[in-house]
């Protein structure tokens, strides 16, 4: 069994320059703790894969295509590739999501 201490993972560079913890990787799926303080965003991006993002803690607004929601704690926000997506934070607490990418990227992601 290894079980991983999310708190203990160094984040990694990126382009979106924010907290970005690579939790789990293996040949088959990537999955990426984002932690955005508030007033802090991601750059809009395409994934070459289908993601998935579980909203861990606070209030954050996600857009993918033409979509536009505020989703909080406990939600689930389906991604699919190749379709622009970005998040951001406008609350004035923490906002952390878990990003699942199915299956692991062979490309980078691509910001527009």
């Amino acid at each position: 069994m290894k079980i991983t201490d999310v708190a203990k993972v160094v984040s990694g560079p990126n382009p979106h320059h924010v907290d970005a913890r690579k939790i789990y990787e293996s040949p088959h799926a990537m999955a990426v703790v984002i932690t955005l303080a508030p007033g802090e965003s991601l750059k809009k991006h395409i994934t070459p894969v289908d993601v998935f993002f579980y909203v861990l803690e606070g209030t954050g607004i996600v857009e993918i295509g033409d979509e536009k929601a505020t989703v909080t704690k406990d939600q689930l926000v389906e991604s699919p590739a190749r379709i622009p997506h970005k998040w951001s934070n406008e609350s004035g607490a923490v906002f952390r999501v878990l990003v699942v990418k199915v299956p692991k990227p062979t490309e980078e992601t691509k910001l527009l």
